[in-house]
């Protein structure tokens, strides 16, 4: 009797520990596209919330706190014969099952990092919602991003061809009204940040400065990493990284990149930022795509793919780890069946380590990693183009993996 009596103390010692693990466990939501409709999968149930077939360009996304799903999709009739794309954005709450149109016409959309607004594009303006109404903030915009502090944007305007050449592409900051009522100048919350140089060089590689797109903050929030581009056609072939002091006092080009397979990313809490370097379309060969990791402000670069090997994609797994889409070199082919299918690989920065995590069966491939706090999720289908995914899921070292969702057509992860 005694001894059961010390069990159960035990027992009840424990169980507030054994309640919080199992409180700490953060649950996995997804919104995702499929078939033309909007879908979610919570709790492990999936719901379909759209009632009509539509066409989905880009991928859902959740708002900070879960509470909302932002979405996109091409209308079957244009407001305007005239225009060669229309895009309406809408958002949908989860508690009330209520969708709302944001515009009929905008790109480009971002939620807040701390509050349920919107900001977007419609054409050169970015303009910012409230989900109630929307309000214009600045003209000329080509590419922007929220500050981490959600009360500003880091943003670009892009070059012009005049008869005297290229101007330079300009980056801005715009201050953001707290009470969006009170805007009453489209100019008078923009300053000047930084004008970049009409061309940029790394090692043997130069190219001319037309955009500047891809905004991305360091953990700490004194960095902005970005991609500087040329022209559409050059685009295809060679871009350069860059980084930015958040205040705009000092700038460095990193690397030559191309646009088509992933972007930078920062490691999750230390300033190192992650890349897939090297130029030429992946139609010249799956070849010259090494991942790479620069320490920033140290600008001391590190290549993590070994030799005969090129990378498609890539997601930090924590500071000194990540997992990369895999292929062996290999020249292009315009028969799918004789292209690389890829592998996940895991990178221990420290020593190096290289570990083959998934072996996808013949004629399949694994791609598009994506680590979450407590998840690692992937795109597994049979060649680079084609468009019946499915994805799977497993430990984020690689363990436990399996099928979650098929035939998945973009998707947005939520934990809490």
């Amino acid at each position: 009797m005694k001894k059961h009596v010390i069990l159960l103390i035990i027992f009840v010692i424990m169980l507030p520990n054994i309640m919080k693990a199992e409180t700490t466990s953060r649950k996995m939501n997804i919104a995702f596209i499929r078939d033309g409709f909007l879908w979610t999968k919570i709790n492990e149930k999936e719901e379909k919330i759209t009632k009509e077939a539509l066409k989905f360009n880009y991928a859902p996304q959740w708002s900070y706190d879960g509470e909302w799903i932002l979405y996109q999709f091409e209308p079957k009739k244009k407001i305007n014969p005239n225009l060669d794309f229309q895009n309406e954005i809408w958002v949908y709450h989860l508690k009330t099952k209520q969708h709302k149109r944001i515009t009929y016409d905008g790109r480009n959309p971002k939620w807040s990092p701390i509050e349920n607004i919107i900001a977007f594009q419609s054409g050169g303006v970015l303009n910012v919602s409230n989900l109630d109404k929307f309000y214009n903030i600045a003209l000329g915009v080509d590419d922007y991003q929220w500050f981490p502090d959600g009360q500003a944007f880091i943003a670009s305007s892009s070059a012009t061809l005049q008869p005297t050449g290229w101007t330079n592409p300009k980056l801005y900051k715009i201050t953001l009204e707290k009470d969006l009522e009170k805007i009453s100048s489209l100019t008078e919350n923009v300053k000047d940040f930084y004008v970049i140089p009409n061309e940029l060089k790394k090692g043997d590689v130069s190219v001319t400065a037309i955009t500047a797109t891809d905004f991305r903050f360091s953990p700490d929030g004194k960095w902005i990493s970005f991609i500087v581009s040329p022209t559409a056609s050059w685009s295809m072939d060679s871009n350069m990284v860059s980084v930015i002091s958040s205040d705009g006092q000092r700038f460095e080009v990193i690397d030559e990149i191309i646009l088509h397979l992933d972007k930078p990313k920062w490691a999750p809490q230390k300033n190192l930022l992650g890349y897939i370097a090297g130029g030429g379309r992946i139609v010249l060969g799956f070849k010259n795509k090494d991942m790479k990791i620069t320490e920033i402000p140290a600008f001391k670069s590190m290549n993590l793919t070994p030799a005969n090997f090129a990378e498609l994609s890539f997601t930090w797994i924590d500071d000194q780890t990540l997992m990369v889409s895999r292929v062996k070199e290999s020249d292009w082919s315009n028969d799918p069946k004789d292209r690389p299918n890829p592998s996940l690989f895991m990178i221990k920065v420290l020593g190096q380590e290289q570990i083959q995590i998934t072996h996808p069966p013949k004629g399949y491939g694994d791609y598009q990693p994506i680590a979450s706090a407590n998840k690692l999720t992937w795109i597994r289908k049979k060649e680079i183009a084609d468009s019946k995914e499915d994805l799977w899921i497993a430990d984020k070292n690689g363990k436990n993996a399996n099928e979650w969702i098929t035939n998945i057509d973009g998707y947005d992860l939520f934990e809490k």
